[in-house]
């Protein structure tokens, strides 16, 4: 009997940790991977307000990239998506090379780059709105200063308003970029950029041949992380510009919530759901295959 108290009392030390975080783990579980099989079933029916769980095959896949504002909100996305990683990358490099020189007051530099990231997009959405409203931001600050036929109205412009959301996130997420730069630019060994000096190699020369090369793995990193942010993005465009002017900022994130919430057609956002997780996958299985390959090799 006491040995059996001393080896259950072994036991429930060793397995502590794991019976205390179980209840946790199973609902995270179930709300995270539970709700996301649910989904892709439901997109396989013809729900509307309230779901219904008789299979309709994939009609409302068919019927999802047959709806011209889903078509719209793709276009969007790829708008967004690519000009979005495109200047981030490239003011994300500029100012961690800038950092990278160890200047006077580089503390507060940072702090003052990676400030918008840590604001929600719901408030960089506001400001920019106050920002870029033609009767209050940019263009009435410089027809006050004398400036009359100055024109900045791609808030309120069909054609132009998708790069607004493009100017409020990079302003967001560029900070958080050059934060990944810098650490991997420091993580060097400064010998490598002693020795290239050595030979001649010019300051241009150390970070464009050397230097930038060997940050493949941040780049890739950027990329996954800056994908997707663009692909879930919903409170900076709500914030921001509704959607609008009619539908053209509308996304697939917002396409999904109205479509769910204002048309009560469950099934159908759920397929846009469904098309946005794979998207997601699309670039997130690479990097967890190519993280893990790396341990691996190491």
């Amino acid at each position: 009997m006491a040995f059996l108290l001393f080896f259950m009392l072994k036991w429930l030390e060793k397995n502590l940790p794991k019976i205390v975080l179980a209840p946790a783990v199973g609902l995270i579980s179930w709300f995270i991977y539970g709700f996301i099989l649910w989904t892709f079933y439901i997109s396989f029916t013809n729900s509307k307000i309230l779901p219904k769980y008789e299979l309709w095959g994939v009609g409302q896949y068919v019927k999802l990239w047959k709806t011209h504002k889903w078509l719209i909100a793709v276009d969007n996305l790829l708008i967004f998506t690519v000009l979005f990683l495109i200047i981030c990358i490239v003011i994300g490099v500029i100012l961690a090379i800038f950092l990278d020189q160890k200047i006077r007051a580089e503390g507060v530099l940072r702090t003052v780059y990676l400030y918008p990231m840590a604001l929600s997009f719901i408030v960089t959405g506001t400001a920019w709105k106050w920002i870029l409203n033609p009767t209050l931001g940019i263009q009435k600050l410089f027809i006050d200063m004398g400036f009359e036929n100055f024109t900045f109205d791609w808030l309120v412009n069909r054609e132009m308003a998708i790069y607004t959301i493009v100017i409020a996130g990079v302003w967001q997420s560029s900070g958080f970029v050059m934060a990944l730069f810098l650490a991997g630019l420091r993580s060097i060994d400064d010998e490598i950029v002693k020795a290239a000096k050595i030979d001649g190699a010019s300051l241009f020369t150390v970070y464009w041949k050397i230097l930038i090369p060997m940050m493949r793995p941040v780049f890739f990193t950027s990329f996954v992380i800056l994908v997707h942010i663009s692909i879930k993005s919903y409170d900076l465009i709500v914030a921001l510009t509704q959607g609008g002017p009619g539908i053209s900022t509308t996304m697939p994130a917002l396409f999904m919530t109205q479509t769910a919430f204002h048309k009560s057609q469950v099934a159908l956002s759920a397929a846009s759901a469904i098309m946005m997780f794979m998207a997601v996958a699309a670039v997130i299985i690479p990097y967890l295959y190519s993280e893990l390959r790396r341990e691996n090799v190491r």
